[in-house]
């Protein structure tokens, strides 16, 4: 059995602005959740380097709405080739039935 809690980004993100926004001490924010100051301290370095990601434009973002719109097209231009072989199907069907004894 693990010793080590888990703590999930949202929880760390909100201790971490506990001390930003200077409501609390680190001292009073460790003692409140039962954190080491070693673990908290970490926990507000990878936020502050990680911040300014936050005002970067997000190219995955981009991509995945480019590959999404790419994907739409085909699905449209195969729905209407199916469309199209349906119509034709039918209609030599149709032709086939009436010369047929």
């Amino acid at each position: 059995m693990s010793k080590h809690r888990s703590f999930t980004p949202e929880f760390k993100a909100q201790v971490v602005l506990e001390i930003l926004t200077g409501s609390k001490s680190a001292a009073e924010i460790c003692r409140e959740h039962q954190l080491k100051e070693t673990v908290f301290y970490r926990w507000k370095d990878e936020f502050l380097r990680q911040a300014p990601k936050v005002f970067e434009p997000d190219d995955q973002h981009r991509q995945d709405e480019r590959r999404m719109a790419e994907l739409e097209q085909l699905v449209g231009r195969l729905t209407l080739k199916l469309e199209i072989a349906k119509k034709v199907s039918s209609l030599l069907h149709a032709r086939k039935l009436p010369n047929e004894p």
